[in-house]
Order: C-alpha cells, then structure tokens, then sequence
C-alpha cells in the first residue's frame, strides 16, 4: 500500500513478503558500520524483525520505517520514516539505501516527501536525526534536508557518542513540498 510517491519513487508500508530485501539491506557493509548490526541472517529472521520492529512501530506509533521502490521497475530500493526511541524526545528520520541506489538523489527525494507526509499527515511538528560523526553523506543528505546540528548524545548501550541533529524550518516554503 502506497503512503505517497515521488518523481521516481513510491513509499510503503513494510510488509513480510519484503522479508528478503531487509535481509540484504541489514547486512550491507554500510548498514552494519553506520547502523549497527541487527542480527539478521536468513529471511525467516528477516520476517520476524520486520514484525518485531517495524510492523510493531506502525501499531503502537502510527508511523516507522517504510520501504522506497522504484516507480519505475517496482524493485525495493531502501527504507526511509520514523523512529520513535526512548532515549530521544522526538522521532528522529532514518534511511537507508542498497548501495546500488546511492549518489543519485533517492535519498533525498524520498526523505523530502517522508518529511512533508510526517508534517502534513502524521502532524510530526518535531523531527530529529541521529548520524555518526564520520558518516559524511548522512550528515550532507540531512543538512541538505534542512537539518542543523544540535549536539553529541551517546545512545544508551553504545559507547561512541552520535551527531544529533533537529529539523530547521526550511528558508523557502515551497523547498518543503515534495
């Protein structure tokens, strides 16, 4: 089911028939160094993370993680949305994208609308991002969002501290429109 779309772009709702791609996506290289490991090996571990965590986040928050599609091939391509932490006091945008779609603007497409739609429908006046300090292209793509740094906050359970980023409101108006 189709929450909006972009130019190039659709943004889902996660179902268990995604259960493949979000094997690979949690294990990329990049997901494990500026993510984290989630212990996903096998798709059955896949399916029962998707409804562990995201499908769960939908239920009790209304919002989480979605995955971003190509309009064009119908192929998954990441997943962008909202996080609802403990330890922050706001959601906080996440994203992530196969290797294979980075470097041409996705990311920013789909988190541009993932904003609007969480201003706009879901009524999110508040919007954070966690980054790690050297992962330089989450830090542009968020500045580029309109994104400013706040300060350095170390999650719990984890001994290297993190940028924490809020969402600014952007200088022209219509920028914010997907």
């Amino acid at each position: 089911m189709a929450l909006f779309e972009t130019s190039r772009t659709v943004v889902r709702l996660m179902t268990g028939a995604d259960a493949d791609f979000i094997r690979q996506l949690l294990n990329e290289p990049s997901f494990l160094r500026f993510i984290g490991d989630r212990e996903v090996r096998t798709t059955d571990d896949a399916g029962q993370f998707i409804d562990r965590r995201y499908q769960q986040s939908y239920r009790e928050h209304g919002y989480g993680l979605y995955v971003v599609e190509s309009r064009a091939s119908g192929d998954s391509m990441g997943i962008c949305g909202f996080v609802r932490r403990d330890s922050l006091p706001a959601v906080d945008i996440g994203f992530a994208f196969l290797p294979r779609y980075e470097g041409q603007g996705l990311a920013f497409e789909s988190a541009s609308a993932t904003l609007h739609y969480g201003r706009q429908t879901l009524g999110l006046a508040r919007v954070l991002a966690i980054a790690q300090t050297d992962n330089t292209r989450s830090v542009a793509l968020l500045n580029r969002l309109g994104f400013v740094f706040d300060s350095l906050i170390t999650m719990p359970g984890e001994a290297q501290p993190v940028s924490m980023f809020v969402n600014a409101p952007p200088l022209n108006a219509a920028a914010a429109e997907p």
